[in-house]
């Protein structure tokens, strides 16, 4: 699914988006707080869901090739992250719908979760 159709249904609020994000096939998401979650369990160029935001929000994205955070729970990132997701071309996006909600709207609009990966 296209991000820009995901953007709309979802009513998110643009913070900072690279030139034809709207345009990204969607296949995945990550919905998590922990960033070593995302590091274990998402796949490259998934879109992360999360309520953290602070800059390690986009190293960990820029190391599995995330291009699409979404912050709920109308959290709001630090200057420095958003500086840093510029530097690495990653769009960011807001909204004030909990979590649960937004990964709720987004498995109805087809969109499927992470395949997890057991680690030993």
């Amino acid at each position: 699914m296209k991000f820009g159709k995901i953007k709309d249904k979802l009513k998110l609020k643009t913070i900072h988006a690279e030139d034809g994000i709207e345009k990204l096939d969607v296949k995945t998401a990550c919905g998590a707080d922990l960033m070593s979650d995302v590091l274990a369990f998402s796949n490259a160029k998934s879109m992360l869901i999360t309520g953290l935001t602070n800059p390690q929000v986009i190293r960990t994205s820029e190391m599995i090739e995330i291009k699409i955070i979404i912050f709920v729970r109308g959290k709001k990132p630090l200057k420095e992250t958003i500086e840093l997701a510029k530097e690495n071309n990653i769009s960011l996006f807001m909204t004030d719908k909990p979590m649960f909600e937004i990964c709720g709207k987004l498995y109805n609009l087809g969109l499927k979760p992470e395949k997890m990966v057991k680690i030993e």
